[in-house]
């Protein structure tokens, strides 16, 4: 059997960005965990998104593009139980040494990983229409 870091650093895709010596490590952990992490589970992040609208917002369909923008922006932002549910699927493919690595800044690194959800999850608009 596969260790689990392995699998997990060979199923979950390179790296997305730039990394050079003069990243910062926020930023290399940004490009080297969190992007390819948030690409990887990006469906299950739609399907998710549209689970909480349904709970959550029925009239969501009903608004504009602006107002579901916002919406999206709110619920992660404001939403805990919805926001440590988010972290914990990114947070559930980090390896040891990157969970080591997360601990150690947890704060600004879940601000990154929440913006980068946040417009990810905004700039797929799109599916997020009545079906």
């Amino acid at each position: 059997m596969i260790p689990r870091d392995n699998f997990i650093t060979e199923n979950r895709g390179a790296s997305l960005g730039v990394v050079t010596e003069q990243s910062s490590s926020e930023e290399r952990f940004q490009n080297l965990t969190l992007r390819p992490i948030l690409k990887l589970q990006n469906d299950l992040f739609v399907e998710v998104f549209k689970n909480y609208i349904s709970k959550h917002k029925s009239d969501f369909y009903s608004f504009s593009i602006e107002k579901k923008l916002q919406f999206i922006e709110n619920s992660i932002q404001k939403d805990i139980k919805f926001r440590n549910s988010l972290k914990g699927m990114v947070i559930g493919l980090f390896t040891l040494e990157e969970y080591a690595n997360y601990i150690s800044n947890s704060s600004n690194l879940n601000k990154r990983m929440m913006n980068m959800l946040i417009e990810r999850l905004k700039s797929q608009i799109q599916l997020f229409e009545h079906s």
